[in-house]
């Protein structure tokens, strides 16, 4: 009895033994099997990301070549279209009508109102008032500007007249290079005028009339005071970007009594201006020059004034070459919202027009990513405008 009591004892243990390892290897293929799908979950994983960036980096570099295939077919063809028309002369100045082609390389950007205020083509004048968010805290002394950039001899009266800075780098431009041509003696005569300052002659003049004129009614006496002196706000004087000039050499008594107009340094100022940015503001009937048709029914302004406006050199160009005032100038692109400038059969200029209205302190504006060399600028009638140079 004792024998059979211990052989059971032993086979319990032998069974225990063996269960346990038959659990042991159990948990052990278990933990494998865990291993195993986990590796494997991993691989796939790897696989699948190692996949998407095969095909990213694919079509990246198909984008890439596409952006690179369309750039060298600009650069082959100097930025022109295959769609565009093609200028009508190979020599001199040719403008393209692209109203119903869409921007080459399309992208948006978004801007600032008062970033483009300054470009060069907002619109002032009887009709049209400085805007009243116009920013006047980038004006500079003409005379401080003027001996920054080394100028010594004096091109100006006092040294409270200013322009924003476009406008007196394009008139320092125009100088030099009438300079260079054996021109001197320009003295700039009135630039800026604040509001208030604007306001002063207003009330000066209308109070002077209505003292000759008792008779007169408030129109009346508006009307005529209008004739020599704009309501504060719609004079180019108020723009930053307007001066006129007369000629003054100290000593020079010849120089001196020479009427601007008639005198060789007026006369290369008409013709050339244009080339620094500067276009000549108030044409009337044969003023400045013989021949010139008068504009006054579009500026509202109907006397001689040798006054002189900044544009900007692409805008001047197609201004000089149309032979139009500013006011016609922007009826022209607001018809015409996408105009492609040529110079010797070469693209020069890509202008186009949008409206944006006058109430959003930023817009969002349709680009041509074709050149990152371009500016903007509102033109006081809803519209911005972006001038693309090549």
């Amino acid at each position: 009895m004792k024998k059979s009591s211990g052989k059971k004892r032993v086979s319990s243990l032998t069974f225990l033994i063996a269960t346990t390892a038959v659990l042991a290897a159990v948990a052990v293929l278990c933990l494998f099997g865990s291993n195993l799908l986990y590796a494997m979950r991993v691989r796939n994983v790897n696989e699948q990301r190692a996949e998407v960036e095969k095909r990213n980096t694919e079509r990246y570099e198909a984008y890439r070549q596409e952006v690179q295939e369309l750039q060298d077919r600009l650069t082959a063809n100097n930025n022109i279209s295959a769609d565009w028309p093609q200028p009508d002369t190979q020599e001199g100045i040719s403008i393209v009508d692209l109203t119903n082609y869409p921007l080459d390389n399309p992208g948006t950007v978004t801007v600032s109102r008062q970033d483009v205020m300054l470009g060069g083509l907002l619109l002032v004048n009887e009709w049209h008032s400085r805007p009243s968010d116009f920013d006047e805290s980038s004006l500079v002394s003409i005379m401080t500007y003027a001996r920054s950039m080394g100028v010594t001899k004096s091109i100006w009266r006092n040294s409270d007249q200013k322009l924003f800075p476009v406008a007196a780098n394009a008139l320092l431009d125009a100088l030099n290079a009438a300079k260079e041509a054996g021109l001197e003696g320009y003295v700039v005569r009135e630039a800026y005028r604040s509001i208030s300052d604007q306001q002063t002659l207003w009330d000066a003049e209308y109070n002077r009339l209505k003292g000759r004129h008792s008779a007169w009614t408030d129109d009346e006496l508006i009307a005529a005071t209008k004739k020599s002196i704009n309501l504060p706000g719609t004079s180019e004087y108020n723009s930053g970007l307007a001066f006129t000039l007369y000629l003054y050499e100290n000593g020079n008594d010849e120089l001196n009594k020479m009427v601007f107009s008639e005198s060789e340094q007026g006369k290369w100022m008409y013709e050339n201006s244009w080339k620094y940015g500067l276009v000549f503001r108030f044409p009337l009937q044969d003023f400045p020059t013989k021949g010139t048709v008068s504009r006054a029914y579009k500026t509202g302004v109907n006397v001689e004034m040798n006054l002189f406006r900044f544009v900007g050199i692409p805008n001047a160009t197609v201004m000089h070459h149309l032979d139009m005032c500013l006011e016609e100038y922007i009826e022209y692109l607001m018809a015409h919202p996408h105009i492609a400038v040529f110079e010797d059969g070469q693209l020069k200029y890509e202008i186009v027009r949008q409206q944006v209205g006058d109430d959003s302190s930023t817009f969002s504006v349709s680009i041509s990513r074709k050149t990152s060399n371009y500016t903007m600028s509102l033109d006081n009638m809803g519209g911005l405008i972006t001038i693309y140079e090549y």
